[in-house]
C-alpha cells in the first residue's frame, strides 16, 4: 500500500513537471507562430513535451537498474540532442547567398533543454531560461532593428507586390531584374481582381539603412508600377 501511493505522488510530479513543459512551450512557440515561421506553435510544444517525457523516462522507467553499477539514468535524455539535431537541421533554408531558419533551429534546441529541465524538476530554472528565451527573440529584434545597420552577412529581408499593365508588365519585370541584384524569388501572374493587370511580387535582400525608403525611391524610377505593398520578412 505504501508503493502505492508512493507511485501516486511521482506521477502527481510528473504530471506538473508536464503541464509546465506545455506551457513553457507554448511561449517560446507564440513567439515563433506571430512572426510566421515554419516551425511555431505546436511544434515547439512537441518538442518541449518530448523532451520532459524521455527525460522522466531517462530518471524514472528503469527502477530495477537504479542501484546497478552500470545504471545510467542520462542515457535517453542525451539522446535527445540527436533528435533535435535532426529536427532543427529541417529548419534551415538556403536560398543563393542566404540562410533561412537559424534563428527557430535555435529556439528548438533551446526549447528542448526546456523540457529537460522540467523533466528533472529544475522548475525556476525552466522558467527563468523560458522568459530569457523570449525575451532574447523580442527585445534584441527591436534593439537590431533601431541600432544595428544590417551589413552582407545579415541583410534585411522585404517582400514587394505591385500591379502593372499588361502591355507595361514585360518591360517592369525586366527592368526590376536589372535593378535589384539581391532578388531570390519573383513571380509575375496575371490578377484576379482587378482586370487588365498584372501582379508582379519579388523578394530580395536589403543592404541600405533605410530600406523601405531606397525600395521607394528605386520603385517610383520605373514607369508603369501601381499600388506598391513592401513587407518585412522577418527570420
Amino acid at each position: 500500500m505504501e508503493d502505492f501511493f508512493s507511485n501516486i505522488l511521482i506521477e502527481k510530479s510528473m504530471l506538473l513537471d508536464i503541464l509546465l513543459a506545455i506551457v513553457l512551450g507554448f511561449a517560446i512557440g507564440f513567439e515563433r507562430e506571430i512572426t510566421n515561421k515554419w516551425a511555431g506553435l505546436r511544434t515547439h510544444m512537441l518538442v518541449c513535451l518530448g523532451s520532459c517525457i524521455f527525460t522522466l523516462l531517462s530518471i524514472h522507467a528503469f527502477p530495477i537498474y537504479a542501484h546497478s553499477p552500470q545504471a545510467d539514468p542520462a542515457r535517453i535524455a542525451a539522446q535527445i540532442l540527436t533528435g533535435i539535431g535532426f529536427i532543427g537541421g529541417g529548419t534551415v533554408l538556403r536560398h543563393g547567398y542566404s540562410i533561412y531558419g537559424l534563428t527557430t533551429a535555435a529556439t528548438l534546441w533551446i526549447t528542448a533543454s526546456i523540457g529537460m529541465a522540467c523533466g528533472c524538476g529544475f522548475t525556476a530554472l525552466a522558467i527563468v531560461c523560458t522568459v530569457l528565451a523570449v525575451g532574447t527573440l523580442v527585445l534584441i529584434r527591436i534593439f537590431e532593428k533601431q541600432y544595428i545597420h544590417k551589413g552582407s552577412k545579415n541583410p534585411r529581408k522585404f517582400k514587394v507586390s505591385f500591379y502593372a499593365s499588361y502591355e507595361a508588365a514585360d518591360n517592369v519585370y525586366s527592368l526590376i531584374i536589372e535593378k535589384f541584384k539581391s532578388i531570390f524569388e519573383i513571380n509575375k501572374v496575371a490578377s484576379t481582381s482587378n482586370e487588365g493587370l498584372m501582379k508582379i511580387s519579388f523578394k530580395l535582400d536589403i543592404f541600405d539603412k533605410n530600406p523601405v525608403q531606397a525600395l521607394h525611391k528605386e520603385l517610383n524610377s520605373i514607369e508603369g508600377i501601381e499600388s506598391v505593398s513592401i513587407q518585412e520578412l522577418y527570420e
